[in-house]
């Protein structure tokens, strides 16, 4: 009888410790990131989220992956330099939310319909707006010597439900 009383507590004691470490992997994996992605709330100086080129965030508020993929076009004038107009600059910000595949959204610093540049866009309903890139180029070095030292400033907002035209 003794027999079984010792072997039955030990049986409950293994099962108890399963039971808490399985408890502790769950906790653990749910805090997981990916190496490179930093967790961010949206409340950033004056509404701005910074990144720079290569940089990843997850925004928590917005249950949003927001990745600088780089500046594909930067037409800008150069400081110290007369032109005819001031140029743009076309960010590449890959979106991607909980539940949707990751689209590129080419950003521009004006709006331009000319040459299809727009400085917003809508993605999971939200707009996305391009606020700022820097460094502005100068007239020695160009823009080839910017090349992955560019920083982007977006601001994020719940999309006006009224310009929808999908909806009726």
């Amino acid at each position: 009888m003794f027999h079984k009383v010792i072997i039955l507590s030990l049986g409950i004691f293994a099962l108890t410790g399963c039971d808490a470490q399985k408890k502790s992997k769950i906790s653990t994996k749910t805090t997981e990131m990916p190496a490179g992605t930093k967790t961010t709330s949206a409340n950033n100086q004056n509404g701005i989220i910074y990144l720079n080129e290569g940089e990843n965030k997850f925004l928590r508020d917005y249950q949003m992956n927001v990745t600088f993929k780089g500046v594909s076009e930067d037409s800008r004038c150069p400081e110290g330099v007369n032109c005819i107009w001031a140029g743009a600059a076309l960010a590449q910000v890959e979106v991607m939310g909980t539940s949707t595949r990751p689209m590129i959204l080419n950003l521009a610093s004006i709006d331009y319909p000319g040459r299809n540049y727009r400085q917003s866009a809508e993605f999971n309903g939200y707009t996305i707006t391009l606020q700022d890139v820097a460094p502005y180029p100068k007239q020695q070095d160009g823009t080839k010597a910017l090349s992955g030292k560019y920083k982007i400033g977006i601001t994020i907002k719940k999309a006006d439900q009224s310009t929808d035209s999908t909806k009726k």
